[in-house]
């Protein structure tokens, strides 16, 4: 009754003749509502799910459980995305190493799904919001043109296979997208230090494992997969030893990513840090690149004094020279000095190609295809060369081509306009990087920048010899690097503004008091 009696004065006035608003309706009326509502809601899943188990089974049950799971997961990447966004590097980072144990489990599919809802919120976020300045650019605008052209390749009249396109285009397009959810959602520096020391954390379990391959040796899964090919045991076992690949999924992908953490660290050591946080830092670059070695990968050996070069010009100090000058000599006395040492050995291969079979074989292939290059402008089809090039047109010119380089496959499957295209969109994320580096203000955002440049450096110098981004984890981490480029320096300009504001508001103040 009490209840009624205040829905009922709404409207009228009280003591004083202050009238009455709609917050008079009664909390406790709501609270119930609440309540009952919650049970209906619970009555209904129990039928639902006792339901599901009395007609499926073990499989209805399993459906109940991860509908419990899943649907609060689901929620929390919608609203929450920079949990879902640790979450996805998280699971890139250890995607191949959990198939390698669970071969049934759908993890790709996962992958996907995240992305999926990444873009969902994303979408949501900018009805709200309508802020699109910040996926704006010609990073941007080279992404999404390079995104149409994968779609435009539909109609490719030298595509031997729809499918194969099918397959393909799913991981380009959905993987390039995620560009854009790192810009809109990477806003403060506290989350970029976590994200790279979340990247830190792995690639420290990385380099442990490999010391494990390398010094106790493999897991017997591992053995069986090992001897489970004769291609694959010539591919990893050379020179009497075998090529370690850690959590990854082959040692080309293992000794990329440790390339990269390795310049990573080398950067942050720029950084306005505290000197034992440096010297951790110079530690887990050694490290890095320590176990590197072990994979016996000649391509990713080549990536870091490249890339110090790189980084010397950027930071042309009399110190950084003098320090250059140090490390390059001692580049040049592991190349040259005479040893019995197996990795050692495939270390200095490296740097003489011209002695190298597979590179004379590759560079022979490379020969072999560039008229075919020339003659189709869009190329033979996204998926018409490896994996699914032999699934899906095992009969075609292109599928039994070995194109050994990220630039080669693409030229072959797209086209030298897809090559130029892409070309033009690794040119420009290394031009903002470079651009960004010299106009960011702040210290700590500065030394992030730089790391993030000299790993799509790296990485594209990488991408000649192998593929570089076609794998967990580097294809979701390029553009997770390739965003922090554009968010570092976006940061930058908002704490600058804000810092004159501050002055601006002061010197007003002061201004007020003196008159």
């Amino acid at each position: 009754m009490e209840e009624v009696e205040i829905i009922l004065n709404k409207g009228r006035t009280g003591a004083g003749g202050t009238p009455h608003t709609s917050k008079s309706i009664s909390v406790a009326a709501a609270i119930k509502n609440n309540k009952l509502l919650a049970f209906i809601l619970f009555i209904a899943a129990a039928l639902i799910a006792s339901s599901l188990v009395a007609n499926m089974g073990v499989v209805g049950g399993v459906i109940c459980i991860a509908a419990v799971i899943g649907l609060p997961f689901v929620y929390t990447i919608v609203v929450y995305p920079n949990f879902g966004i640790i979450f996805l590097l998280v699971l890139a980072y250890f995607l191949m190493f959990i198939l390698r144990y669970l071969h049934n489990v759908p993890l790709g599919t996962a992958v996907d799904s995240l992305e999926v809802l990444f873009i969902l919120g994303f979408f949501i976020k900018m009805k709200k919001e309508k802020n699109w300045e910040m996926v704006k650019g010609p990073t941007s605008i080279l992404i999404l043109a390079w995104i149409f052209y994968n779609l435009l390749q539909v109609f490719n009249p030298s595509a031997e296979s729809i499918l194969a396109w099918v397959y393909t285009v799913r991981s380009v397009g959905l993987l390039m997208l995620l560009y854009f959810i790192f810009v809109y959602n990477v806003r403060t520096i506290s989350f970029i230090k976590l994200i790279l020391k979340v990247w830190i954390l792995l690639s420290i379990v990385a380099a442990l494992y490999a010391l494990k391959q390398e010094f106790i040796g493999f897991s017997a899964v591992e053995e069986e997969y090992l001897y489970s090919d004769p291609i694959v045991s010539a591919l990893l076992f050379i020179d009497g030893a075998w090529r370690k690949f850690s959590i990854f999924s082959d040692p080309v992908t293992f000794s990329y990513n440790m390339a990269a953490s390795s310049l990573l660290c080398i950067a942050l050591i720029t950084g306005p840090l505290r000197l034992w946080k440096k010297l951790v830092l110079g530690f887990l670059a050694a490290l890095f690149l320590y176990v590197m070695v072990f994979s016996g990968t000649r391509g990713a050996y080549v990536l870091i004094p490249a890339t110090l070069l790189l980084f010397a010009i950027l930071k042309c100090t009399k110190t950084m020279m003098a320090t250059m000058m140090v490390v390059g000599a001692f580049f040049v006395i592991l190349i040259f000095i005479p040893t019995g040492n197996v990795t050692l050995y495939r270390f200095q291969s490296a740097f003489r190609p011209s002695n190298d079979a597979s590179y004379n074989l590759r560079k022979a292939n490379q020969k072999k295809i560039r008229p075919y290059i020339l003659s189709h402008p869009m190329g033979g089809g996204l998926g018409s060369t490896g994996v699914w090039g032999v699934k899906f047109a095992p009969t075609s010119y292109l599928a039994s081509f070995p194109p050994d380089s990220g630039y080669v496959r693409v030229a072959v499957e797209m086209g030298w306009i897809g090559l130029f295209l892409f070309c033009l969109l690794m040119f420009t994320i290394l031009k903002t990087g470079v651009n960004n580096f010299y106009s960011i203000q702040d210290a700590e955002l500065k030394s992030y920048c730089l790391a993030m440049t000299m790993i799509v450096f790296a990485w594209n110098i990488g991408n000649f010899p192998q593929e570089a981004f076609v794998q967990f984890p580097t294809n979701v981490y390029f553009y997770l690097v390739a965003a922090l480029i554009t968010v570092t320096y976006r940061i930058d300009k908002e704490k600058q503004a804000a810092t004159k504001q501050v002055e601006l508001q002061q010197n007003t103040e002061i201004g007020i008091r003196a008159f």
